[in-house]
């Protein structure tokens, strides 16, 4: 018989052995060798496309069939004739890494995913960049390898006018955007599907040309040009599995740690629907858009909604639409990075902001003038569209501030505001709801 002693480093060495299998499979999962193994053996894995309108396949012919996504899935089922890939879309068009941040949990994470093709370089800028995308971006890969576990692809997709230079020198070094973005999947152990690389060497082949790819716009290819996105992408992956990558997080980021706390605050959870304020309503997004990936109700659960107009029963017993000013919102902030998330709609209108009582100024798209109007129309794409807006990423973090929304809607048109979320970064990313104020 074993003694106590005996058991008990029996039963020690049963629980570290168990401990290191399951580190190791953990380990195993950021390996593209492991998802090589487990798609020979025929497993079911999950495959997310984490991006915007290139990866969605805007101008594709059929999005489910041609667009980069369809064809590097069927890429994947040529390969692993066994095995069973659940693919996920999250894609949302004209989105950057700022927004993908506060969508990585709820649109890939929640997938648990087996491995993730990353996109957003065109709508990070792949000329230049700037810190704070950068920042957001290398965050993403941060997050889906240290907490969702996975191998990643990222893929680096171009515009059109972004070719020009390369087809002289046969190389995307003047794309500097790019190149930072390469830097940090290597740092990561991440494989990169450079199309912008691919389409260079093609042309300069004459396998193909610019307008053959890109035969309707200069933002999106067509058919072919996606067949080529894939054909980048899906080397990439091979790369990861020949050479055995492990996806692996350094312990010192390249940029800044900004995104790593971050918070996406519903505002319907902040103001539950028995404490709303005054013109202010708990609704669903819409369940159409412009295009399919901007179908709110993928992206979004639900909204607080403002609205200039309320329905009553008049003195008939009829009911009948009212004019209304809804209720300024009032939040405390502790963070730096402030953003605005919601829906826009061709009946949306305007709303201020104020930081510690003070209207917030900004300079839209093509406007020579700043504003402290913020507007939220969705009229130049004639059609329900997404809504995301940088308010302030200079916030001092370590003391509280007072945000304010002001609805500014007009009186001689119904109008509403549909927002789901404040999303905040750094700091202690914390969103506490306040007393809200009345307008007159």
């Amino acid at each position: 018989m074993m003694s106590t002693t005996q058991r008990v480093l029996s039963a020690l060495a049963a629980t570290v052995l168990v401990a290191s299998t399951a580190l190791a499979a953990e380990a195993q999962r950021g390996a593209f060798a492991g998802f090589d193994a487990r798609a020979r053996a025929g497993e079911s894995l999950n495959v997310v496309f984490f991006g915007a309108s290139l990866t969605w396949g805007a101008n594709a012919t059929d999005q489910s069939l041609t667009s980069y996504r369809a064809q590097t899935k069927k890429l994947l089922e040529a390969r692993y004739p066994k095995a069973r890939f659940q693919c996920y879309d999250a894609a949302i068009g004209g989105t950057p890494s700022l927004l993908g941040v506060f969508r990585l949990e709820r649109d890939v994470l929640a997938r648990k995913p087996d491995l993730v093709f990353l996109d957003f370089s065109a709508n990070d800028d792949n000329w230049t960049g700037n810190p704070l995308v950068f920042a957001s971006y290398e965050s993403l890969l941060r997050r889906i390898i240290g907490d969702g576990h996975a191998p990643v692809v990222a893929v680096m997709f171009p515009f059109k006018w972004e070719i020009g230079t390369g087809l002289e020198s046969g190389t995307t070094a003047h794309l500097g955007g790019l190149t930072q973005r390469l830097k940090i999947a290597a740092a990561y152990g991440v494989p990169a599907g450079d199309a912008a690389a691919l389409v260079i060497e093609r042309v300069r082949k004459k396998e193909t040309t610019l307008d053959r790819i890109w035969d309707t716009d200069g933002v999106h290819p067509g058919d072919a040009g996606y067949q080529l996105f894939a054909d980048a992408a899906f080397a990439a992956f091979e790369k990861g599995v020949r050479e055995n990558a492990v996806c692996a997080v350094p312990e010192k980021m390249l940029h800044d740690s900004l995104f790593m706390t971050h918070r996406r605050a519903v505002l319907a959870d902040l103001l539950p629907s028995d404490a709303l304020p005054s013109g202010w309503t708990q609704g669903k997004p819409h369940l159409t858009g412009a295009c399919h990936d901007q179908v709110m109700s993928r992206w979004v659960d639900r909204l607080l909604i403002a609205s200039n107009r309320k329905r009553v029963e008049n003195a008939e017993g009829k009911k009948e639409s009212v004019p209304q000013a809804p209720a300024t919102l009032r939040f405390e902030v502790r963070a730096s990075f402030v953003m605005v998330f919601g829906e826009a709609t061709l009946n949306s209108g305007k709303y201020r902001i104020r930081i510690d009582g003070k209207p917030h100024t900004y300079m839209p798209d093509g406007q020579k003038e700043p504003t402290d109007l913020y507007d939220m129309t969705s009229a130049r794409f004639n059609g329900n569209w997404n809504y995301h807006q940088t308010i302030v990423d200079n916030l001092d973090a370590s003391v509280p501030h007072v945000l304010e929304i002001e609805p500014v809607l007009d009186g001689n048109a119904e109008q509403e505001l549909r927002i789901e979320s404040l999303c905040v970064a750094g700091g202690a990313a914390e969103v506490k709801a306040l007393r809200t104020v009345k307008n007159p």
